[in-house]
């Protein structure tokens, strides 16, 4: 199974023109940071700017509001991941 993360945009460096250098971004979630490839993007974004990132890449922007939606609906799925492995547990 492939899951995509919504995280928000926070540096970008490089250069869309210079294959040495291509455009990175560091990206956050939850205090989570991490440097992702722009290659695949629909859109170049700019610093708060949220995307979908898969695999390193990021693949799609997204809207504050949808990002923020696919957050929470993650943050719930985790925490009844959690709760249903306690429930296992002897």
């Amino acid at each position: 199974m492939c899951l995509a993360i919504p995280m928000r945009v926070i540096q970008i460096k490089g250069d869309t023109d210079d294959l040495l250098n291509p455009k990175i971004a560091t990206v956050e979630t939850d205090g989570i940071q991490k440097e992702i490839r722009l290659d695949l993007v629909d859109r170049m974004p700019e610093v708060g700017d949220y995307l979908i990132i898969h695999a390193g890449f990021a693949v799609n922007c997204l809207d504050a509001e949808n990002a923020e939606t696919n957050l929470q609906l993650l943050r719930e799925l985790a925490e009844g991941m959690e709760e249903s492995d306690g429930e296992n547990m002897p």
